[in-house]
């Protein structure tokens, strides 16, 4: 049987006012700190290392039940100095290529 797998999708924004030559995404860091922290519970996993996928950046969740795992997500779209337009796509560990799935838009209401 598939896992479920929850890709949390970030985009590539800059974060306005950094000083010049700062890294222009200190958010990836802040959101791979808050996942790390996170599962060490060990209710779900980050299922892979984030990466970027054209326009945006990918992290991937898993272990745990969809409901689980979108609350995950809800709360990473939510930190402060996260771009807004985050979204999750659920599907499972099965799927051949990343954006595959049913999107759900973050942070859940």
């Amino acid at each position: 049987m598939a896992d479920t797998v929850v890709e949390i999708h970030v985009p590539l924004t800059p974060t306005p006012g950094l000083e010049p030559g700062a890294y222009p995404f200190p958010w990836i860091d802040q959101i791979e700190e808050f996942l790390a922290e996170s599962e060490e519970d060990g209710s779900f996993e980050v299922a892979d290392d984030g990466e970027e996928f054209g326009e945006v950046y990918v992290f991937f969740l898993r272990g745990a039940d969809e409901a689980m795992l979108l609350g995950v997500a809800s709360r990473v779209a939510a930190l402060d100095g996260v771009p807004a337009g985050a979204f999750a796509m659920v599907t499972d560990n099965e799927a051949a290529e990343y954006g595959l799935g049913r999107r759900v838009g973050l942070p859940l209401t």
